[in-house]
């Protein structure tokens, strides 16, 4: 043991030495000047004020794909000015024609899939969190949170909602947006004078993805490294209060056909609110009462062949905004705080989980100064007699400390607390707290990345290891990348609020990447990647498999990656996996409940994967995904595939189509497992959409519908209309639970 946590802490090292790099990126970041105005601004797409004629705009943008050494085909213009309540931004994106792609006119849409600019304004000049602001040429707007210095792609976060205004128009050779930010709607330092400032745009018809700060193809496009600075004419006042009030209510009829208890439909009226009050204009209190969630989009459903517990994202609004302060510790398969355990019991008479009501709660976020972030979340839940279940408080503690240039130390506090639990049996615990440091490097010429952290659980029940460990450091450069992760997850580190599927176990996983760039017009990249995964068991759940400290899995993988410049992409992969099972086993999950792979055999699986995808800018696109190999001694073959249509810039229609057939040694049957989910995406104007979800799924033999109608009819204001149905497959479609939600939202600032 003792030279295990040798191993472990051998790493830190590297974190030291990346520190004490000097190299500089770049010359000096380019300056321009924010100039005040003081004539109102009309927002059309014309750029007709006398201001903005007589300002010089900002251009020269360069190439990200399909090349990162060349200027823009298609230029962009910039034109910046501010006033004492708003920021104001125009663009001029010069085409070669009006032929412009827009997937649909939907707020918040995909970058790659349309014509837009997208605008990233580093307010505190951290490199580390960033406000986005977008618009295509149709004038559909998006806005998002970049955090974590954007280095990754789970480091935007779109769920981020305020109020805003912008328009845009669209000419024969360009298109052109105006936009207008409320410094209300921002988070900056009184006094400020500067700010970091990046664009990047993509232009469909001339084939480009471009920036306004060149940005190296080895980095993704939103990184917070490279970026200009914008300077203020004047020093920026503390603005106004800002309070927004945003009630709702609901209106629901609900009927659940598997429960002989009731006799007919189900009524409800609820109503609550969110609150959003601005502490100071750099931290911000949210408040919510009674909150509901019938809005939200329902899961994407998956075949689950895997031993262990899915990862389903969040999706609740409230719980989205400032997430990454809570919930980017550890890993995936180490998170200490999930939210979507808040809200979600389990029935102790079948296992399943179960809606659990929310009476409220609160979150505190922002910074303290230029370097301190903070955040404090607490949630309060109902009891629940039927399950023997006191209520609960849900509380966690986050802080940020930025350290050297951007790297930073972190600091969890999590707490699971029972109330009046002497009232209930022992069915849950008093209480479940883990605490927990994370230091995350981010090195100063942009080659290292990466972060070490150390969780512990503090349970009033007795148990060895209560403590989780994850490291992972990153080396990348133009050609290649390195990167080398480990995670230790003790038996006894019980984190309720978090997402551990997996404990008592050691994971070592390094992996290197190869990028090619040929000289040629077809092929834009090429990537060569190899990983390795030894999982080792610790030895203390009391598993008679092995009952030491030992080898339960080890696995490697050999990929091939090729992007063309047309946007379309080819991958393939060979995966090896020598597995020990530790516990009974059924993949299919549908087998009679005496049939499955007895723990303590040893399988070799062997996949061979897969993936075309077409350019998803294209009125047509689809990406199919086959599978074969051997799997669990018998053989797995699959495909994945999604076309989508789009009628611009009206929607989509598409389906997905998942396919698995599954042949074991006797007795098991043979398994053909289906997940099939057309959806229809329809946005009738800026302000009306419509979306209708059907998922068939027969390893859950469930057929659901989900159809949701959203009238936008004042800023961040809106009613949603929302039917789902479950259907029986194996009970000749017979409905097993109906609902009707009506909800009205309406944001109200004080």
């Amino acid at each position: 043991m003792k030279n295990f946590i040798v191993v472990i802490f051998i790493f830190f090292p590297f974190f030291l030495f990346a520190q004490s790099n000097k190299i500089i990126l770049g010359e000096d970041p380019i300056q321009f000047e924010m100039l005040k105005v003081s004539e109102p601004i009309v927002l059309d797409g014309k750029l007709d004020e006398s201001f903005w004629v007589n300002l010089k705009p900002v251009s020269n943008f360069s190439q990200y794909f399909p090349t990162d050494s060349l200027m823009a085909c298609g230029q962009t213009e910039m034109y910046f000015a501010y006033d004492d309540n708003y920021l104001y931004f125009a663009s001029k994106c010069y085409t070669p024609s009006n032929k412009f792609s827009v997937e649909s006119l939907r707020r918040d849409y995909g970058f790659g899939a349309n014509d837009n600019l997208t605008l990233l304004l580093d307010t505190y000049a951290d490199k580390t969190n960033a406000f986005v602001f977008g618009m295509n040429p149709y004038g559909a707007r998006r806005e998002a949170l970049i955090f974590n210095a954007g280095r990754t792609g789970d480091s935007f976060d779109n769920s981020w909602d305020n109020k805003w205004d912008g328009e845009s128009k669209r000419y024969e050779d360009h298109w052109i947006c105006e936009m207008a930010i409320p410094f209300k709607t921002i988070r900056y330092k009184e006094g400020a004078s500067k700010w970091r400032f990046n664009a990047y745009r993509n232009d469909v018809q001339c084939n480009e993805i471009t920036s306004f700060i060149n940005i190296p193809r080895e980095n993704i496009i939103m990184d917070l490294t490279y970026m200009g600075e914008l300077n203020f004419q004047e020093p920026l006042e503390k603005p106004g209060s800002n309070i927004s009030i945003i009630p709702f209510v609901t209106s629901a009829v609900t009927r659940d056909f598997e429960d002989d208890t009731q006799v007919g439909a189900q009524s409800n009226f609820n109503v609550g609110g969110d609150a959003k009050i601005s502490i100071s204009s750099s931290l911000n209190l949210d408040l919510t009462a009674n909150p509901d969630f019938s809005q939200v989009e329902v899961d994407r459903q998956v075949t689950n062949l895997d031993r262990f517990e899915i990862f389903f994202p969040e999706r609740r609004q409230f719980f989205l905004e400032n997430a990454d302060l809570f919930g980017r510790f550890g890993t995936q398969r180490m998170n200490p705080f999930f939210s979507r355990r808040i809200g979600v019991s389990q029935d102790t008479a079948t296992g399943n989980n179960i809606q659990n009501t929310i009476y409220g709660g609160a979150r505190l976020s922002g910074k303290l100064n230029e370097k301190l972030r903070v955040g404090l979340l607490s949630m309060v839940t109902a009891p629940q007699q039927e399950n023997d279940l006191p209520a609960f408080n849900y509380t966690v503690a986050a802080a940020e400390q930025v350290v050297f240039d951007r790297s930073n130390i972190a600091f969890i506090f999590v707490n699971k607390q029972a109330i009046d639990s002497d009232d209930f049996g022992e069915t849950a615990d008093k209480y479940d707290r883990v605490a927990g440091l994370e230091y995350r490097l981010v090195s100063k010429n942009n080659y290292w990345s990466g972060k070490t952290s150390f969780m512990k659980s503090l349970t009033p029940n007795v148990a060895e290891h209560k403590f989780a460990h994850f490291t992972q450091l990153q080396y990348n450069r133009r050609k290649y990348r390195f990167a080398w992760s480990h995670l230790l997850v003790g038996e006894g580190f019980d984190a309720e609020t978090g997402f551990v599927p997996r404990r008592d176990i050691l994971n070592i996983s390094p992996t290197l990447d190869f990028r090619f760039f040929p000289q040629t017009d077809k092929i834009t990249q090429m990537t060569l990647g190899f990983d390795f995964t030894w999982i080792h068991k610790l030895g203390k759940d009391k598993n008679v498999i092995i009952e030491g400290f030992g080898l339960a899995e080890n696995a490697a993988g050999l990929s091939w990656d090729v992007s063309l410049s047309n946007n379309h992409r080819f991958e393939m992969s060979l995966d090896y996996t020598n597995l020990l099972l530790l516990d009974d086993f059924d993949p299919t999950r549908i087998q009679k409940d005496d049939v499955f792979l007895s723990a303590g055999s040893r399988f070799e699986n062997t996949v061979f994967r897969a993936r075309y995808s077409t350019d998803q800018r294209k009125t047509f696109f689809f990406r199919i995904d086959p599978l074969y190999g051997r799997f669990f001694g018998g053989t797995r073959l699959g495909t994945r595939t999604r076309m989508t249509y789009r009628f611009q810039p009206f929607g989509s229609v598409s389906l997905n189509v998942n396919y698995n057939r599954i042949e074991l040694n006797a007795p098991f049957e043979v398994a053909n497992l289906w997940l099939i989910g057309p959806r229809i995406d329809v946005t009738f104007t800026k302000k009306h959409f419509f979306t209708a979800f059907i998922q068939y799924n027969n390893q859950l033999e469930n057929l659901s519908v989900n159809s949701r109608f959203q009238w936008r009819f004042a800023p961040a204001s809106d009613f949603f209309l929302v039917y789902s149905d479950n259907f029986n497959s194996l009970d000749n479609f017979n409905s097993r639970n109906r609902g009707v939600v009506a909800k009205l939202t309406y944001w109200l600032n004080l």
